[in-house]
């Protein structure tokens, strides 16, 4: 059995490294597109896939549009809330999503300021 030399052990560092940064963003990615499909299944019908509340029942509803700064100043926490709890005509999903699909839309409607 040979002893590694330090060269050896950085570039066996390096590679773990940068395999578990490729996992990671593979993660996240796979976060995000989960949290855009979930966006499509429940919030589309009243907010539309950019955000902007211009469907036929967010007209009816007079939805603000998420895109709004207004919106986009509010805390996660806040939006977290609205999603848990509802509000107005918005269903309450605490029963129906898991705390990390709730995090994952707060994070996918901090996207949507970026797409207006």
């Amino acid at each position: 059995m040979t002893v590694p030399t330090l060269r050896h052990r950085n570039h066996i560092l390096l590679t773990f490294f940068l395999l578990a940064g490729l996992a990671l963003v593979f993660r996240v990615a796979r976060a995000d597109d989960a949290s855009a499909k979930l966006f499509q299944t429940k919030c589309v019908a009243c907010h539309a896939a950019d955000g902007s509340g211009t469907t036929t029942v967010g007209k009816t509803l007079k939805l603000r549009d998420l895109r709004d700064p207004e919106i986009q100043k509010e805390t996660d926490a806040a939006l977290t809330e609205i999603i848990v709890k509802g509000k107005d005509k918005m269903p309450a999903y605490e029963k129906t999503l898991k705390p990390d699909q709730i995090k994952g839309l707060v994070a996918y409607v901090r996207t949507l300021a970026e797409k207006k």
